[in-house]
């Protein structure tokens, strides 16, 4: 069997990792590679600009540089911190949570809308979205302007559902949750909504079982 999927979060919260645990569970498998779930402890309490991205970059690879028995990482951050500096460094297949959420959206509509935690990621993920050559096929992004701590509390719940009716109505067919800590509300906001809705964290491991699971 292969060595284990990593999912690390970069931010220190660790409620943001227990959401993570939640959202991963139905993916552990009988003979199955096991799924770990980690908090980066050097990380910030939450990665709310590019400054505190670029701050992970470090100690993610250096963490992960002690795990040689990693099957594959996740990164679980909407920004995929170190995501290309990981995947040049490592053997193992590397997924970020950005790049896996969004292209499994893009599998269930023609244009995705992406629900942000605060005004200030949306730069962030265009830049990231340009890169993909996916840009074109966003029908928008609605920020919750939240802190990701804030994300997953029942307090988001409302601004979650008024974020994915307004990118209905912008005319987005599948929805990406653009923050780990959202994780928890996915299968209501979907349910609620009555629009597929992504949970990147689910989209990556899932990609990283596709590649480890016997062929």
């Amino acid at each position: 069997m292969s060595g284990p999927i990593l999912v690390i979060n970069p931010n220190s919260n660790p409620e943001v990792t227990a959401g993570l645990e939640e959202a991963v569970a139905p993916f552990r498998l009988g003979g199955g590679p096991e799924i770990e779930c980690h908090t980066l402890a050097e990380g910030p309490f939450g990665i709310e600009s590019q400054a505190h991205s670029d701050l992970v970059v470090a100690p993610l690879v250096q963490w992960a540089e002690g795990r040689p028995d990693a099957g594959a990482i996740v990164i679980a951050c909407y920004s995929d911190p170190g995501l290309e500096t990981l995947r040049e460094k490592l053997a193992c297949p590397v997924f970020g949570m950005q790049e896996s959420g969004v292209l499994a959206a893009l599998g269930r509509g023609d244009l995705v809308g992406v629900i942000a935690a605060a005004t200030p990621s949306i730069r962030r993920h265009r830049r990231y979205l340009r890169r993909m050559g996916a840009l074109d096929r966003l029908a928008g992004e609605a920020p919750l302007e939240l802190t990701v701590a804030e994300t997953g509390g029942e307090g988001a719940w409302p601004k979650l559902l008024a974020a994915g009716e307004a990118l209905k109505a912008e005319g987005a067919e599948a929805l990406v949750l653009g923050c780990a800590g959202m994780a928890r509300h996915r299968g209501r906001l979907e349910e609620a909504l009555g629009t597929p809705v992504i949970e990147p964290v689910q989209a990556a491991v899932a990609a990283a079982l596709g590649a480890l699971l016997p062929r």
